[in-house]
């Protein structure tokens, strides 16, 4: 079973930046497309960035420009960087393994997330 630890959030102001990491049990990680998720208090849970097993991405129109994933293999991570974070950014953040950068079929269970809260 795959799981997913999920650090890095925090408080921060808006213009600040945070470094989200997700760390991954298995050894089948480094075959699977791998996204971040958020989710804010009454909204639907939404894939914000993704990444292939080869290094393509996918963003959400939202946060172009302004994230980026990357991934390394070896250490079973993944990492969220986020600039320019703006209050609506603030959310519980996830990440979860899958097919495809729209992480089909997704495997293992959703972690705990890690609280991004973006304020002055």
């Amino acid at each position: 079973q795959v799981q997913f630890v999920e650090s890095g959030g925090g408080l921060v102001q808006p213009g600040g930046s945070l470094r989200l990491s997700c760390a991954a049990s298995g050894r089948i990680f480094s075959i699977y497309a791998m996204g971040w998720y958020r989710q804010s208090p009454g909204k639907q849970r939404e894939l914000v960035a993704a990444i292939g097993s080869g290094g393509s991405t996918n963003y959400v129109d939202s946060v172009k420009g302004r994230f980026t994933i990357s991934r390394d293999n070896a250490k079973n991570t993944v990492h969220l960087q986020m600039n320019s974070l703006k209050v609506e950014d603030t959310a519980v953040y996830y990440c979860r393994a899958g097919v495809g950068l729209q992480i089909s079929f997704p495997v293992g269970s959703w972690g705990q997330g890690t609280q991004v809260t973006v304020s002055s």
